[in-house]
């Protein structure tokens, strides 16, 4: 036995972090339960540890028992738990794995700095038997009646606030995970009921020492008081056959992920809280520290950590349905996580504008050109750019156009000059997708324009200067760069789908591509939310919290009103590309594109004004938020192209409809 040096929360909700580091606390909990379940007791030299079979019906009788010797009043509900936990042992009650029989967060020792398990204590219950009798009892509080939270502070099992993330769901999904099971857990309301019917008889236990007088805890007079409760949370939970911790009112309730998609956003959730919001700080002081260097173009050492870790779980090219299994609507849903922190997407190789030229070469590229650059591009060995706008011309109407893609021989010609050419500005930017006009004699405005693959490295291609975004120059996605091409020279195999192709690839690529930011956006605006109501908390104005103000009570209502209706237009757009395809769902998507960007920009501003000055400085992330979502109601069309479009299908869905009267 050893001194160790560390952090024991003695409050379950761990008041003293933040929620980022509360979720990566429990979830070292719940590995560390789940590797000590794990371990073989013979290869342990533990053969014989315990009293063999019958752990469960051993801890009915043994905490019956206890009760009965404590109790100083009849409690009814007491008497029907120890009965109906007597009847309903579980039939696998023969396990014999390493239990602790106390295993809560309170139990353990973390690293001072870290999220990371140094000890566990407090063994003297641990014995061989049901491993599930450990999971119930860490995580029993996400079921502790409401009721009960004043009595319950100081107690066995004392926490003050509410524990939301994460969320029991995650915890056992991580849990299973680590231990290789299934996530279906056989008579688990059996071992909630037996935890619930532990604590009530050790409450008892507390209250009988207090009336003899040699009683601990200050407030062991109270202990009586939870006995009956606790009893009747058991009852309540040995009826049920599924379990969460929260009723959620999220608007997947009206749009359902398939199976894989629920697990997918569960692991993403996992993921960001375990590894990428506590990796923040690091990565917004590396860029902050290289501002005014060419380090500043480069990627942090941890960003790339991050993406071999994903990687490595599978958490891979999410945006693709051909190769991550998952449809449009499953992927909306894990796009709003990965949105609430900003470098999130490109650590899941899901980030703008590689998604979108991954999806063109998906669909319109040959074999020749899938092989040499989408293959790279979907193993995160290389990243792109697209090239569209032009400084000279009105880029809003893309027909504009005036860069020239002219054929000579085996090869094409490039001439003319782009800007906001996002991501160029990586030094992992090897291949640009370029857009411009070809001679051809179709007399269609939309039949001019082609695409074609123009390697970063070509000779004529140069990068002219960095464009910055209400003064950001957005270097952790690579920049937006102007670019001009001078007699840039590829082999004519580098065209994309043919010449006078263009519109018809752009139209391809910003189907689902079109609402990726959107998804992106709503995470965002959760994470803005999320920001003015801690300081509306926290701050105070003439005398009283500014959430007492009712301008900024009413804010946080309107925020929650507009991004409850834009993720659910999302996903009725996502759920139509799914179901109907891109062409038919063009309504849908340019309403998401004016709607999404709107409602996130609103709450960021309502942020910003309850933050004050805090609000525009880089202290915090709203300004750089702002800028962000801002070029949204450009970068995608402006609103007014949309707004156009959306008027004019209307009228088209109108006429119908009236000519059918007719």
């Amino acid at each position: 036995m050893q001194h160790v040096q560390g952090r024991i929360f003695r409050d379950l909700s761990l008041p003293e972090v933040g929620p980022a580091e509360r979720s990566a606390l429990y979830i070292a909990m719940i590995e560390t339960l789940a590797l000590l379940h794990s371990f073989d007791l013979q290869s342990l030299g533990l053969q014989g540890y315990g009293r063999g079979p019958g752990y469960c019906r051993r801890q009915v009788s043994t905490w019956k028992k206890q009760y009965d010797a404590a109790a100083h009043t009849d409690i009814p509900a007491m008497n029907k738990l120890a009965e109906w936990l007597g009847d309903n042992l579980p039939p696998d009650d023969n396990e014999e794995i390493l239990i602790h029989g106390d295993f809560r967060i309170d139990n353990i020792i973390f690293h001072p700095t870290e999220a990371r398990v140094l000890a566990v204590l407090d063994w003297e219950l641990s014995t061989a038997g049901h491993p599930l009798a450990d999971l119930a009892y860490a995580t029993l509080f996400y079921f502790w009646p409401t009721s009960m939270k004043d009595l319950s502070q100081g107690s066995v099992l004392g926490f003050k606030d509410t524990i939301e993330s994460p969320s029991f769901e995650e915890l056992v999904s991580i849990y299973c995970r680590c231990r290789g099971i299934s996530t279906t857990l056989s008579n688990f309301n059996f071992f909630l009921a037996l935890s619930y019917f532990k604590m009530a008889a050790i409450a008892q236990g507390v209250y009988a020492r207090y009336l003899i007088g040699n009683a601990s805890a200050e407030n062991s007079h109270e202990f009586a008081k939870i006995v009956k409760p606790l009893a009747e949370r058991g009852l309540e939970l040995s009826k049920r056959s599924s379990f969460s911790s929260t009723h959620h009112s999220i608007s997947g309730e009206f749009f359902h992920q398939s199976r894989k998609g629920q697990e997918i956003l569960l692991k993403v959730k996992q993921f960001m809280k375990q590894h990428i919001y506590p990796a923040e700080k690091e990565i917004i002081n590396y860029y902050a520290g290289h501002g005014n260097t060419e380090e500043k173009w480069k990627k942090p050492p941890l960003l790339e950590r991050l993406k071999e870790m994903a990687k490595a779980e599978g958490l891979w090219n999410l945006f693709l349905p051909d190769i991550s299994g998952l449809s449009q609507l499953d992927y909306a849903l894990i796009a709003e996580e990965t949105g609430k922190c900003f470098f999130a997407p490109e650590v899941f190789n899901c980030h703008a504008p590689d998604t979108g030229n991954m999806e063109v070469l998906h669909m319109y590229g040959t074999e020749e050109q899938k092989k040499e650059w989408l293959e790279p591009l979907l193993e995160g060995k290389i990243s792109s750019c697209f090239c569209m706008t032009e400084p000279d011309v009105a880029s809003s109407d893309a027909t504009n156009m005036q860069c020239s893609i002219e054929r000579e021989g085996n090869s094409y010609v490039i001439n003319g000059k782009k800007w906001w050419s996002s991501g160029a500005g990586n030094p992992n930017c090897k291949v640009a997708i370029v857009m411009g006009k070809t001679k051809t004699s179709s007399a269609s405005r939309y039949e001019q324009h082609s695409m074609i693959i123009v390697p970063m490295d070509t000779p004529g291609l140069k990068l002219i200067r960095p464009l910055s975004v209400f003064g950001y120059l957005d270097e952790i996605h690579g920049g937006h760069f102007e670019i001009h091409f001078n007699d840039v020279r590829v082999p004519v195999s580098n065209i994309i789908l043919g010449e006078g192709r263009g519109f018809e690839i752009a139209q391809g690529r910003l189907g689902p591509g079109r609402i990726h930011h959107c998804m992106r956006s709503l995470g965002a605006a959760e994470t803005a939310l999320q920001i003015m109501c801690q300081r509306a908390a926290q701050r105070e104005t003439f005398g009283k919290k500014l959430y007492h103000h009712e301008v900024v009570a009413h804010w946080i209502a309107e925020c929650r009103l507009s991004i409850e209706q834009a993720r659910l237009l999302t996903l009725k757009t996502a759920s139509k590309i799914d179901t109907l395809g891109n062409r038919k769902a063009r309504k849908e998507v340019a309403m998401t594109k004016v709607v999404v960007p709107r409602a996130v920009l609103k709450v960021i501003d309502c942020a910003i004004q309850v933050c004050g000055g805090a609000g525009v400085s880089q202290d915090f992330p709203l300004a750089s938020m702002f800028a962000y979502i801002r070029t949204l109601r450009l970068a995608d069309g402006p609103d007014e192209v949309h707004l156009s479009a959306i008027a004019r299908w209307e009228l088209l869905d109108q006429s119908k409809k009236l000519t059918a009267k007719i």
